[in-house]
């Protein structure tokens, strides 16, 4: 038994020293001093470093590996630790404002709601504009996913519905610099800032369905009018908080998803940890699993109806865009 746990306790150092070595090989490639051989050279020699650990494992002379490999994870990691995201950088026009808010009574103020006139992903129309809400006047939460790389993986809005037909649409997005590009795998690698952006749904909708030609889907949610409320004070709280203290993207970690889960969790929404927080392409199914989606109709006659590509192209830029992509989508 002895011999076992410590055959064990050997593999499952090897193995740390394994993934440290890609993780600090990976941080440095996409971080270290931005131009393409430095980071190539500082990459390769920690992937050396760790695979030379690696190697020494089994001889004599592992100790001196394991602590010269211990004194440079703990160089890269204080390195890691003191990159912060900057305040003001060259960034793409879509990003280019962290909305803001605050709250009287039932009065809601948001500055820099983005509305922009999309005609094509490089051309339009740019607006920024203040508006009003009046809380006691909301009304409904509605999900859309935008899917851009196969059923997998989905951008999420959420949109929160007044009385009279106004809608609010937040979207949790990667702050680029201009002609700078998401990657899911540089974006693990504080290779981007957060955004959050409050939009008008014929601006962050429509670009997605209609400009970029992304597969959107509504969800119309049940959901409790006071936690409607709570999820979009969270919204405005983080809003706020990210534009005093900016905060990196991360694909896994800090994305368009897993913020907008922890803002419902901070408004007392029960949403047990499931897989699909995270492959969030099959969102819709963990919600209708969990109550949250028009349980009357079988799951796929829900997925069915909320695609809303047609009715996004034949409503395009009419004022009454929001309320045409929501014919026939099932509603709770």
């Amino acid at each position: 038994m002895a011999r076992f746990l410590k055959i064990l306790l050997g593999v499952g150092a090897l193995f740390a020293i394994i993934v440290a070595t890609a993780w600090a090989s990976l941080a440095l490639w996409h971080r270290a001093p931005e131009t393409f051989w430095l980071n190539g050279a500082a990459s390769a020699a920690f992937a050396i470093l760790g695979v030379a650990t690696a190697a020494a494992w089994f001889g004599a002379k592992r100790r001196g590996a394991l602590l010269l490999f211990g004194l440079g994870f703990a160089a890269v990691s204080l390195w890691w630790g003191a990159i912060r995201p900057p305040a003001i950088a060259d960034w793409a026009p879509d990003v280019a404002r962290q909305v803001t808010g605050s709250v009287e009574g039932d009065i809601l103020t948001l500055e820099s709601v983005r509305n922009f006139d999309w005609r094509r992903d490089d051309d339009f129309t740019e607006r920024w504009e203040t508006r009003s809400y009046d809380l006691s006047k909301l009304r409904t939460l509605d999900l859309f996913m935008s899917y851009w790389a196969g059923p997998e993986m989905a951008h999420t809005i959420v949109s929160f519905g007044f009385e009279g037909g106004e809608r609010l649409a937040w979207s949790v997005e990667v702050r680029r610099r201009r002609g700078g590009a998401f990657s899911p795998v540089a974006d693990l690698f504080k290779s981007n800032a957060l955004v959050i952006v409050a939009a008008d749904e014929r601006d962050v909708v429509r670009v997605r369905s209609n400009v970029r030609g992304e597969d959107v889907q509504i969800y119309r949610l049940r959901t409790p009018p006071d936690q409607t409320r709570a999820i979009l004070l969270e919204y405005v709280s983080d809003a706020n908080a990210l534009a005093a203290r900016p905060k990196f993207y991360n694909s896994l970690t800090t994305n368009c998803t897993t913020t907008v889960v922890k803002m419902a969790r901070a408004a007392g929404g029960a949403l047990p940890f499931d897989w699909r927080l995270i492959v969030n392409g099959y969102l819709p199914d963990y919600l209708y699993e969990q109550g949250a989606l028009d349980v009357r109709l079988p799951l796929a006659r829900v997925r069915e109806l909320a695609h809303i590509a047609d009715r996004a192209r034949s409503a395009n830029a009419s004022p009454e865009f929001s309320e045409l992509i929501r014919v026939g989508a099932p509603s709770p």
